[in-house]
């Protein structure tokens, strides 16, 4: 399984430098988990950036993959990871959502790098 982080979803959308190393976890649709903490920043981002229609084009291409509420018990173990590693609401939210479904986290946040099971593709 694999979740991407709200800047590899970016970096793809853009096809920025990185678009490529990103790519093969985000077409598996099959295997790919998605936070609706991401959804949210995406959604966001593009909406921002763009308009609402596109924004929703990104939503629903995101929604291709398996989207995981924010459950109590997600709540808690975010919780734990964030007092552990120090970790901001949002990043240890997805981290929570990633390791509840044994998924490889693919990300360009530097506040991931070097943790198990992180995939990070440094920023170009």
């Amino acid at each position: 399984m694999n979740l991407v982080d709200s800047s590899g979803w970016l970096e793809y959308l853009a096809d920025a430098p990185n678009a490529e190393a990103f790519a093969p976890a985000i077409q598996d649709t099959a295997h790919l988990v998605v936070s609706v903490i991401n959804l949210y920043e995406v959604f966001k981002r593009v909406l921002q950036q763009y308009d609402e229609g596109k924004a929703l084009r990104v939503a629903a291409l995101m929604m291709e993959g398996h989207v995981v509420p924010v459950t109590p018990e997600l709540a808690l173990e975010a919780a734990r990871l964030s007092a552990a590693l120090r970790l901001p609401m949002a990043d240890s939210l997805i981290l929570a959502t990633a390791r509840a479904y044994g998924a490889i986290l693919w990300t360009q946040d530097k506040d991931f790098q070097g943790l198990p099971d992180v995939r990070y593709i440094p920023r170009r």
